[in-house]
């Protein structure tokens, strides 16, 4: 909930950014400058620490001498303001001398090896984590950034030190950007809101959090943040008796009982309440829960003692309980919510924690420094750990890293559902997630064989949102595998990715057995066999391999996959090896090559690729003609798009070839085929009543199937109406029995198969 602390003077200095607060007198450049600065916010580090973060201190500053941010401050300033923030949370000297430097790098040359040799690998480490990517060469703006995110994620994932000061970084940037131009305010504040703000909150900070929202908010929308900041002001105003009666009610309320609680007042954050008012289309009279309360208490047991003399006290608005403590949230926050009517009727939320649930709610994982023996502290960071730990398993599937950061974005999802297993074990996962998503979250071998699942004891598609509370049920089949539909619906990236990957291995496999056959093909027409491996078996492997340092690739596996998505020529390859052996003194006629799977006697025949309807991802069926059995059909050779297969007289096709002549192929029908093939057929039909069943009827009397139907609205309101079906047949012939079956019912005045 973005709330905020109306006794902000207890919240520490460098994190009041939301009310506006700052210290009494705002230091000149030159004491910001100094270490001084950072000094007094270093006390609970020993003597020895200290010393190290002032060498570090030193050394950054003499790295940016010279060095001024945009508001004309040295640019010193910056990192020890970082590092002020970073010594809020108390975090170890390692990463408060890593905050100092953590622009040397990227800004001023300085290498790793300096760093490991001055101050030791481990700070080094963090620096490193936390340089953005500058001297690499990217295609575009995009992919750098999305490669900058995938390496600071990962170094986060080994060390969440890494994120927690390069939200401190972006924290004090925000803060500090009114010098900037007005558009890369803009895209810094879109940024921040897109991607890290929703890190802050993932992993618990939700100080941070708040403040990035309402700084992005600020600088995106500044009209509407100044309405709504002045509004709010005003209610402030309006509201301070009402506010002042429920915090003497629910004190005397509590001095009343029998232990003791600290109230706290709370304002929700303006970005909070324009969210609000935008998601529920809302004006800013009718948000109603502008103000809220805290309660901490001293122990659990008196968390629920709490909840019992507040609704003793006011009564409370039915449904808007939420136990936090029994089910934590994904990233450790423990509270009880709930919300009571006051005393004018306006609805008030009260949130119940200990002490040490409040340091996590407020810190994340950045409690752990700040208090290390804190039985709550440790479970709000193993709670972030677990999803940090996640971020490695996607990153060893995806190694592009506008798929990592699209994956990685996924996650960082505000709202959870928790739902069960049949063993009555508690999952969280996001709003909107499906079965499918439940099932890679037990383990990626059950969400791979998933074929059905249940959902209170009852059949359901996997397609299905799950709500809170309810029971899933897995069903799974060893022959299953990933279906490419479900990247249309599932939520987490972890999912995602493990489907991704198991498609992108699928394909390779599919594309190496097509290289292969072409490759096979183009060889025999060079002269060159194809044995099982039984003969010179070393003299083979050798020769594949200098063909396939030829073309670039490490091993014949991998040009075998570029051959059957088209990236390389067969034939080309083919006569470059027999030029090899020409080299060598040898008759390509006479040399008898390896492939360890193609014999002579079962090589297809020169220049043909043949279709049983078996093929996938590297061999489809061209949807503007839809080739099937007994039609005349090439195959187009798409650069890494594997073989598109046209008919000969495809309008599209021609263009093709006309265009692009060597990436051609011959393609023929296997005389027994697996599957049925699809064909486009379009009707001219009386219309009238019952039409649509006279023509099921029809095709199922061929024994065929429609697997897709489309009549337009128009046509439905004239006499005739044109239909377009999309018939599974088995070859031309089954075609022809379908169409004269059709031409014979009463309905259908013309029916013709569509060309392109």
């Amino acid at each position: 909930m973005g709330f905020r602390s109306f006794a902000a003077s207890r919240l520490p200095a460098a994190l009041t950014g939301l009310s506006g607060l700052r210290t009494p007198a705002e230091p000149t450049a030159a004491e910001a400058a100094s270490f001084d600065a950072l000094l007094h916010r270093l006390s609970y580090l020993p003597k020895a620490d200290i010393k190290r973060v002032r060498e570090a201190y030193k050394f950054a500053d003499e790295a940016h001498l010279g060095q001024f941010r945009a508001s004309g401050e040295p640019y010193i300033t910056h990192p020890i303001a970082v590092a002020g923030i970073c010594a809020e949370w108390r975090l170890d000297a390692q990463a408060i001398m890593a905050a100092l430097m953590h622009d040397a790098m990227e800004d001023c040359g300085v290498t790793k090896t300096e760093l490991i040799e001055r101050f030791e690998a481990p700070t080094a480490e963090l620096v490193d984590g936390l340089t953005k990517l500058d001297k690499l060469q990217f295609s575009t703006k995009e992919e750098s950034q999305a490669e900058s995110f995938r390496k600071m994620l990962l170094a986060m994932a080994r060390d969440v030190r890494v994120i927690l000061i390069k939200l401190a970084d972006r924290l004090h940037n925000m803060r500090t950007m009114e010098a900037m131009a007005a558009p890369k305010r803009r895209r810094i504040a879109r940024e921040t809101l897109d991607i890290y703000a929703p890190i802050a909150h993932r992993l618990g900070l939700n100080q941070i959090y708040r403040e990035l929202q309402d700084l992005s908010f600020q600088h995106l929308n500044p009209w509407r943040h100044a309405a709504l900041s002045k509004a709010i002001s005003k209610a402030r105003g309006n509201r301070r008796d009402l506010v002042s009666r429920i915090e003497r009610d629910v004190l005397k309320a509590f001095e009343g009982s029998a232990h003791k609680a600290e109230i706290d007042g709370r304002e929700k954050t303006i970005y909070s309440i324009y969210k609000k008012m935008k998601d529920k289309h809302l004006s800013f009279a009718q948000v109603s829960d502008i103000f809220g309360f805290r309660v901490v208490v001293a122990d659990l047991a008196h968390c629920y003692l709490s909840l019992g003399v507040l609704h003793q006290l006011y009564k409370p608005q039915p449904g808007r309980f939420k136990d936090y403590i029994a089910i934590p949230k994904p990233n450790g926050y423990q509270s009880l919510h709930t919300t009571l009517v006051s005393p004018l009727g306006t609805p008030v939320e009260f949130q119940i924690r200990t002490e040490a649930m409040h340091m996590v709610a407020e810190k994340g994982v950045a409690a752990h420094w700040l208090y290390k023996d804190s039985g709550g502290a440790r479970s709000g960071q193993q709670m972030g750990a677990r999803w940090l730990q996640s971020l490695i398993e996607i990153q060893d599937e995806t190694r592009d890293a506008n798929e990592f950061l699209e994956h990685v974005k996924i996650d960082l999802f505000p709202d959870a559902v928790y739902v069960f297993t049949p063993k009555s074990k508690i999952m969280a996962l996001p709003k909107g997630a499906t079965p499918v998503d439940f099932a890679y979250a037990i383990h990626s071998d059950v969400g791979d064989h998933c074929v059905a699942a249940q959902i209170n004891g009852e059949a359901v598609p996997l397609r299905t949102e799950l709500s809170s509370g309810d029971v899933i049920e897995i069903v799974t089949a060893a022959g299953a595998r990933p279906n490419p539909a479900w990247l249309s619906f599932v939520r987490t990236g972890r999912a995602r990715s493990k489907i991704r990957h198991f498609l992108k291995n699928l394909e390779q496999d599919e594309s190496r057995d097509l290289g292969e056959k072409m490759l096979s093909q183009a060889l025999r027409a060079e002269g060159l066999a194809l044995p099982s491996l039984d003969d010179d078996e070393v003299s083979a492997a050798q020769l594949w391999q200098q063909l396939a340092r030829w073309a670039g690739n490490r091993h014949v596996d991998e040009l075998l996959v570029e051959i059957g998505l088209g990236r390389k020529i067969a034939t080309i390859v083919a006569k470059k090896l027999a030029r090899i052996l020409a080299e060598q003194g040898q008759r390509p006629d006479a040399v008898m090559l390896s492939m360890g799977r193609f014999a002579a006697d079962n090589a297809p025949a020169q220049g043909q690729v043949t279709l049983d309807g078996s093929e996938g991802a590297s061999v489809r069926l061209a949807t503007c003609c839809r080739p099937i059995p007994g039609d005349e059909v090439k195959g187009y050779l798409g650069r890494g798009e594997g073989l598109l297969v046209h008919t000969a007289e495809c309008q599209v096709g021609r263009k093709l070839f006309a265009r692009d002549s060597e990436h051609w192929i011959n393609v023929n029908w296997a005389e027994e085929l697996t599957h049925p093939f699809e064909a486009a057929v379009s009707l001219l039909l009386n219309n009238g009543k019952g039409v649509l069943g006279q023509v099921a009827a029809a095709v199922s009397a061929a024994e065929a199937d429609i697997t897709h139907i489309l009549m337009s609205d128009e046509s439905q309101q004239r006499e005739t109406a044109e239909m377009n079906l999309l018939l599974s047949v088995r070859d031309r012939l089954h075609l022809a029995d379908v169409l004269r079956t059709l031409k014979r019912s009463p309905a259908v005045l013309r029916v013709w198969r569509v060309k392109p």
